[in-house]
C-alpha cells in the first residue's frame, strides 16, 4: 500500500445540480482536510450504489473555459454534464480536481491557446512554454476516495494514466469505463492529440474524417 498521509472529511452538504439543458439532480458536495497538494478539490457524491456493486468514479480536472464558459475549444464541459447523469443513475462520485488545463494553470492555458492559434497541438504548446505536457498528480484523489471508503471502483475515463496512477496509488480500478465523444468544429485537433500523444481511446477513425472535413 502506497504510504501517503490520510485525509479527512471536512464538511458536506446537499447542493441541486441544474444544467442549461435542463437535467437537475441532487448531489452531496464534500470538502476534505489533509489533501496532499493543498488544493481545494470537492467530491461530488451522486446516487446510491446498490449493496454489493462497484461505484462509478470519474476525475473531472477543472475547465473554467469549458465547465462555466461553454468553450468548444475542449470537450470538458459536454463530459462534465454526461458524467454527473451517468453517475447518479448508477451511484458513486465526481472528484472535481483543481487542475486547471493539465495542472499548468488558467493564464498558462490561455497562453498555450495563442499557440494553438499558431498552429501547435495542445502538448506541443506546452512545451512551448516550458511547461509539463500534463501536470496532474492524482495522489489527493486517491486520499479522496480512501476518506468516502472507496477502495475499487469503475473508472469513467478515455486516459489511461488516471487509472494508472490510481492504481498505483492502492485504489482497485475494476474497468475503466470511455466517455462519449464530444466533437466541435474547434476541438477535432485537440482530440486527435490526446489519441496520438497520451492514447485516449476516442475513435482516431472519425476524428480524422471530421479533421479532412
Amino acid at each position: 500500500m502506497p504510504d501517503f498521509p490520510a485525509a479527512t472529511q471536512r464538511s458536506r452538504v446537499r447542493v441541486p445540480l441544474h444544467f442549461q439543458d435542463g437535467y437537475s439532480v441532487d448531489a452531496e458536495l464534500v470538502t476534505f482536510h489533509g489533501l496532499t497538494d493543498g488544493q481545494e478539490h470537492v467530491a461530488v457524491v451522486l446516487g446510491d450504489p446498490a449493496p454489493g456493486t462497484t461505484p462509478l468514479v470519474r476525475l473531472h480536472s477543472e475547465c473554467l473555459t469549458g465547465d462555466v464558459f461553454g468553450s468548444a475549444r475542449c470537450d470538458c464541459g459536454p463530459q462534465l454534464r454526461e458524467a454527473v447523469e451517468r453517475i447518479a443513475e448508477r451511484g458513486g462520485v465526481l472528484l472535481y480536481l483543481r487542475q486547471e488545463g493539465r495542472g499548468i494553470g488558467l493564464y498558462n492555458k490561455l497562453d498555450a491557446y495563442a499557440l494553438q492559434d499558431q498552429g501547435l497541438d495542445t502538448y506541443e504548446a506546452n512545451a512551448a512554454l516550458g511547461l509539463p505536457e500534463d501536470d496532474r498528480d492524482y495522489t489527493a484523489a486517491a486520499q479522496m476516495l480512501r476518506s468516502l471508503g472507496i477502495g475499487e471502483l469503475d473508472l469513467l475515463s478515455n486516459n489511461p494514466d488516471k487509472a494508472g496512477q490510481l492504481r498505483g496509488l492502492g485504489i482497485s480500478v475494476r474497468d475503466r469505463v470511455p466517455t462519449g465523444v464530444f466533437t466541435t468544429a474547434h476541438n477535432v485537433r485537440y482530440l486527435r492529440a490526446k489519441v496520438l500523444q497520451t492514447q485516449h481511446t476516442l475513435p482516431l477513425g472519425e476524428l480524422t474524417e471530421l479533421n479532412a472535413g
